[in-house]
């Protein structure tokens, strides 16, 4: 469990570093409500922080994919969406705090493209919610490593483009 959740880090910092200045982003950094977050994201005043999530339950996820029969599967794909979005709850409320500089939203950053496809792509038979549904009503967005690139490269976009009205105003 430690080593992959280890891995998510270390695999999260990574893009970090490849994608976005050092000052705006904090790893292992502790809120005001002293919860610590995987990785919190730096933006300019007035906008807001945001915080990644980093940790997923991955033993019912393993349990559904090695299962033989349907029954196994569909009983251990019902679990892990359970556990899914007990995790969504938890970020929900550890890290969503606007009162306390963060944005109204935080990211479940998930480690693996294959699993990122199971909880958030692939929709459940005869379910009246989908997962993304539900974590958009919790205000979390699940994120792979190839959607979290996208959203840090708009992010990154928008970094620049704060520097360039600054140095604009300086100019005239």
């Amino acid at each position: 469990k430690r080593a992959r959740g280890a891995f998510g880090e270390v695999q999260l910092q990574t893009i970090l570093a490849n994608m976005l200045p050092a000052q705006h982003y904090r790893l292992q950094h502790t809120l005001p409500n002293q919860k610590r977050a995987d990785c919190l994201l730096i933006l300019p005043p007035p906008t807001g922080n945001i915080v990644i999530d980093a940790k997923f339950p991955l033993e019912n996820f393993r349990k559904f994919t090695s299962s033989e029969t349907e029954a196994e599967k569909k009983s251990y794909r019902k679990q892990f969406i359970s556990d899914v979005k007990k995790h969504i709850d938890i970020i929900k409320s550890k890290y969503i705090l606007p009162d306390e500089g963060t944005l109204n939203f935080a990211l479940m950053y998930i480690p693996a493209e294959n699993v990122y496809y199971e909880t958030i792509i692939k929709e459940e038979e005869n379910s009246t919610e989908s997962l993304l549904m539900y974590a958009a009503k919790q205000y979390v967005i699940p994120v792979s490593p190839n959607s979290l690139y996208a959203y840090l490269q708009v992010i990154a976009f928008g970094l620049k483009g704060l520097q360039i009205e600054k140095a604009t105003k300086q100019i005239l």
